[in-house]
């Protein structure tokens, strides 16, 4: 049976609590690169994938593209950021923003197509203007669905800010470079868990914010064609 060296477990603490000041640079590096890109994401998916609803066609070629979106590897996306605006923190943010972008803008989409026909139906007997079925009805059941496409993205976003020092723009994926470099596990390690506890806490983050924006009574099960 393979046994593993206690020193594994703990190493990596002690690697950050030697170089607190570095650890706490990087992991701010990291976190700012994933909120902005993320953030900016969901102000230009929602609306967007909203208006997507509107129009069959363009409905039609979010989901499609949405589909696609999800075979292309991060490098090639973070390549292409490069290109158009060289090393640092920009094209590194904009790399989240092109990956976060499209499950958020599918799942919006799929979120409010998903909305039962009969109570659009009651909407419109109500007198409500379209406008008002969005924001009274086809939104608020759609929150579970959105927030997946959020969570999901969030994720991701995450895991592609790793490659951001691979460009200068700092990040928790120095010291994972590092570790590699040495064959130093403490020091990648040191550089990859905090990432999986982001995670975790960004994840929970948007399902409590999930669970304040979503009407009592809906829940992400009422939405069974939505994918995250």
């Amino acid at each position: 049976m393979l046994e593993l060296p206690l020193g594994i477990f703990t190493g990596w603490l002690e690697y950050i609590g030697q170089n607190p000041g570095e650890f706490a640079e990087m992991a701010r590096q990291h976190m700012t690169m994933v909120l902005v890109g993320e953030f900016a994401a969901i102000l230009v998916a929602v609306p967007a994938g909203i208006a997507a609803t509107r129009n069959e066609k363009v409905g039609w070629l979010v989901m499609n593209l949405g589909a696609v979106s999800q075979t292309v590897p991060p490098l090639a996306v973070l390549a292409l950021s490069f290109t158009a605006l060289g090393l640092g923190y920009k094209p590194a943010v904009l790399a989240l923003f092109l990956y976060a972008l499209l499950p958020i803008l599918k799942n919006t989409v799929a979120g409010i197509r998903d909305v039962d026909d009969a109570q659009k139906e009651a909407g419109r007997g109500m007198g409500m203007t379209e406008l008002q079925r969005l924001r009274r009805i086809e939104l608020p059941l759609a929150v579970p669905v959105v927030f997946a496409g959020i969570r999901t993205s969030t994720v991701l976003s995450i895991g592609v800010a790793y490659l951001g020092a691979f460009i200068g723009a700092g990040g928790l994926g120095q010291w994972v470079i590092l570790g590699q470099q040495q064959f130093n596990t403490n020091i990648l390690l040191a550089g990859a868990i905090p990432g999986a506890l982001l995670v975790i806490a960004l994840d929970r983050t948007f399902e409590w914010l999930e669970g304040r924006v979503t009407p009592a009574g809906v829940s992400a099960t009422d939405t069974d064609g939505a994918a995250a």
